[in-house]
């Protein structure tokens, strides 16, 4: 009876056996050849496999591996191999990982001049093509840790390192985490500044938080009719007047504080006062010689002055392409200051509430904060790693936010300096930013067609709206400078609780009534109009044939103003207010 062959050892791919298998194979395959060039000791090797084979044949059939075949030497090889391969794969990877921590902590000039400067010095092209200034920067930052890593490798366990490699070897120790705080120096009259908005914006939020607390003391049924009123204001919204403005598109449009003027910036480089209702052109300022991007009034400034060449009140601020920041006197068509600093293009530029102090935003990746009276420059704070956008101050003047093209915005404590909130979550750049009158709301406008609104007090985003089809490029909440006058019309109730006769009672609906709505632009040529609470879209404002580039509200609630790509910046009002 013949017995069942026995089954074979199955073998796994890739596993130790298979290969010990083929490294046996191999080695017999290489005996036989040298036994047969030698001739000698070839018929006595095949006799004993021979005998061997037929002495026991379940040897070789029963098991696949013959482990007295695998030479002693294979761990070795594989410990080799895995030297040579694996352990340099991971020497590589580990050198690479020291490099990035180290690149980190190096400090990388800002300015695009002193980074073309510093790769010049160091050999190495000052441009590449389609390189950018963010690029640029970038690759310095890759050679100068490149340098420094060699520089830690070739140094002498006895030797001291140079001071740029022994403080970047210090900063990789402290680091705990990717992202570090670190402090710089500062002057004493930015110390002096930081005080005095210290205690201008402790009493402001002072009375803010008491009037909120009147405010929630309010006949819910008053409130009720009063957001009724507004809804029923904002849907009747329409085009009360249009202009062109410039003979390029128009970049920037303002409200100044009394309501009764605005200012419209264009890429021609010329900023234009124009009256409201009337559209009437009352003056051309003339000094930047690029696109302008920024324009802010000062708080409580008068616009209209007779003219006056030998003006230097300062009114309004702009900002421009040409990297220069300009003080403008309304009576006065010609600058009154001029503020050097900023290596890019000027896109945004606010007054702080007090009026004496200017932030403005750039292209060179930083923020600037500026002191109106001695012209000079307090702040440098970079912390966005691209270029920055937009930047507004909140009503209290103790935070500022800013956003720029690498998708988050920051809100700093001007007070200390810190960055205490990241505003994230939109998936591509931030266009367009605004506080809310209450103090605790931002309201950011992105590429990623959505705006985000978030809230200080949880630190986190509550609302995301799919506001528009296409890229935001701005957006503003109402901040009431005093009653609105259509809400004031539209306020027919007979009951006498309801109705406004006192200042008290006036100030009060104005505070009720502001931050209210918030008014989107983008480039699908519309303006939506939202109120806040429950975000609904209340009215879309179509009129502008393309892009609209900037939106902004008056004080006083009368009208909204927008400006184009299409050269034109038109003016939406309430249709029953005369």
């Amino acid at each position: 009876m013949s017995q069942p062959p026995s089954k074979k050892e199955r073998v796994h791919f890739g596993t130790l056996e298979r290969e010990g298998v083929a490294l046996a194979k191999r080695k017999r395959q290489e005996e036989d050849i040298d036994s047969e060039r030698d001739g000698e000791d070839g018929g006595d090797d095949m006799l004993k496999l021979t005998e061997f084979t037929k002495e026991d044949p379940r040897d070789l059939a029963g098991s696949t591996v013959d482990l007295d075949l695998i030479d002693e030497s294979l761990g070795d090889n594989i410990d080799d191999q895995m030297n040579d391969e694996s352990l340099e794969r991971r020497r590589q990877a580990m050198d690479e990982f020291e490099r990035k921590k180290l690149a980190r902590s190096i400090a990388v000039p800002t300015a695009d001049l002193e980074v073309r400067a510093q790769l010049r010095s160091l050999d190495h092209p000052v441009c590449l093509f389609g390189e950018d200034a963010g690029d640029r920067r970038g690759r310095l930052r890759y050679i100068l840790s490149k340098i420094a890593i060699e520089q830690k490798k070739s140094a002498a366990p006895g030797e001291p390192e140079d001071a740029m490699t022994r403080g970047d070897a210090d900063e990789i120790e402290e680091e705990e985490g990717e992202d570090e705080e670190f402090y710089t120096e500062g002057s004493e009259e930015l110390r002096q500044a930081r005080h005095k908005i210290a205690v201008y914006s402790l009493a402001r939020a002072g009375d803010r938080l008491e009037r909120q607390r009147k405010d929630c003391e309010a006949d819910l049924a008053v409130v009720r009719q009063r957001r009724q009123n507004l809804v029923k204001t904002l849907q009747s919204y329409t085009n009360d007047g249009s202009q062109v403005g410039g003979e390029r598109p128009l970049a920037r449009i303002v409200f100044s504080a009394d309501s009764k003027t605005l200012l419209v910036g264009s890429w021609s480089g010329a900023i234009k006062l124009w009256t409201v209702p009337q559209c009437k052109e009352v003056r051309t300022y003339r000094g930047h010689t690029d696109r302008v991007g920024g324009l802010s009034f000062r708080p409580q400034s008068a616009a209209i002055h007779p003219l006056d060449p030998e003006s230097t009140v300062v009114d309004f601020a702009s900002g421009a392409a040409d990297k220069t920041i300009h003080l403008w006197s309304a009576a006065k068509e010609t600058p009154v200051a001029t503020l050097h600093g900023h290596a890019n293009r000027v896109v945004h530029v606010n007054f702080h509430p007090s009026g004496d102090f200017l932030g403005s935003a750039s292209y060179d990746g930083s923020w600037r904060l500026w002191d109106i009276a001695t012209q000079r420059e307090l702040l440098l704070q970079e912390g966005h790693s691209r270029e920055v956008f937009c930047l507004r101050f909140q009503c209290d003047g103790s935070l500022v936010a800013t956003a720029g093209l690498d998708g988050i915005g920051r809100v700093w404590d001007l007070r200390s300096g810190r960055s205490v909130m990241a505003l994230e979550g939109h998936a591509k750049e931030i266009f367009g930013l605004d506080w809310s009158p209450n103090g605790f709301h931002v309201a950011t406008g992105s590429a990623d067609n959505t705006v985000r609104v978030f809230d200080l007090r949880k630190m986190e985003s509550i609302c995301q709206i799919p506001a528009h089809k296409s890229m935001i490029t701005d957006v503003r909440f109402f901040h009431a400078a005093s009653l609105p006058p259509a809400l004031a019309a539209a306020d027919g109730s007979d009951d006498s609780t309801m109705m406004m006769d006192t200042s008290t009672d006036r100030e009060t609906n104005a505070r009720l009534c502001s931050g209210q709505y918030l008014v989107s632009a983008s480039n699908d040529g519309l303006v939506n109009v939202w109120t806040t609470g429950d975000w609904k879209l209340q009215k879309s404002l179509a009129g502008h044939v393309g892009k609209v580039m900037s939106v902004d509200v008056a004080g006083d609630g009368s009208y909204i103003a927008s400006s184009g790509y299409d050269r034109t910046f038109k003016l939406w009002g309430p249709e029953d207010f005369a």
